[in-house]
């Protein structure tokens, strides 16, 4: 089985991006042979009321069965509470905040407060190191990067919560991951988009430093090229156990629990 937990449906302000379509979304998990999609509405992370793309969101996916929804929560948004109870309610697997993108402090008391809240309701909290690369964005696009202390914070302010990371490279994962407790360490989650596989062999250096267990198997697309994740551990020597845990069984024990 692959999971893809990190995956976007709607259009992208900045550029044209193809792909972004329910029908062209699903077309794309056949292509690539991806069983579940964990998807997110990639226009609401820009606007001034992201949750308000939640509805839609639910309602597309309640139509395909391989798909999931992580809806969006602003917790500078009076309201925003009842999101963490609609999530469960339509068996969302995470839920998002963007916190650069929604003008919060990543680290700061409204985004702590929401950590707390995803631990008590047992979701997982997502969250996008970026969505592109500084050398390619259009000048409107000032959204920060989400800094590693900011998740270094974050995962000490409950002790239970859980995070997913989308978006970090080699260097992010290592800054976070050896700057934390080991119990902190275990309850942190990393996706492989942005993980540079060979020649550079990231990905294989941090499989074997940070643990196989610490990782899951994301595209980032449609503004990402899903296949590249596939190729990366199509190019690794992981065994099937190590590669099966990456593409799904990390995701179903550590973040579906």
């Amino acid at each position: 089985m692959r999971i893809d937990v990190n995956a976007f449906l709607g259009a992208y302000p900045y550029r044209r991006v193809p792909g972004t379509a329910p029908e062209r979304l699903m077309q794309a998990l056949e292509r690539v042979q991806i069983d579940e999609a964990w998807v997110s509405h990639l226009p609401s992370l820009f606007w001034r009321q992201p949750m308000e793309g939640n509805a839609w969101l639910y309602d597309t996916v309640a139509r395909e069965r391989r798909l999931r929804p992580v809806p969006a929560v602003h917790p500078g948004l009076a309201g925003w509470a009842p999101t963490l109870g609609e999530a469960v309610d339509h068996g969302a697997p995470a839920v998002r905040c963007d916190p650069a993108h929604y003008g919060l402090d990543p680290a700061g008391p409204e985004v702590r407060v929401l950590a707390a809240a995803c631990s008590a309701a047992k979701l997982p909290l997502m969250m996008a190191v970026r969505l592109e690369d500084a050398r390619q964005r259009h000048p409107n696009d000032r959204a920060a990067e989400l800094p590693a202390a900011a998740v270094r914070a974050l995962i000490r302010s409950d002790d239970a919560v859980r995070l997913l990371i989308t978006h970090a490279d080699r260097a992010f994962i290592e800054e976070v991951h050896f700057g934390s407790t080991p119990d902190e360490a275990a309850r942190i989650w990393w996706d492989i988009s942005w993980i540079w596989g060979p020649p550079e062999d990231h990905l294989a250096m941090l499989v074997e430093t940070v643990g196989v267990e610490r990782f899951v198997f994301g595209t980032g697309q449609p503004l990402r090229i899903p296949e590249n994740a596939v190729a990366k551990l199509d190019l690794l020597d992981l065994g099937a156990q190590r590669r099966a845990a990456i593409e799904s069984e990390n995701a179903r024990a550590g973040l579906l629990q």
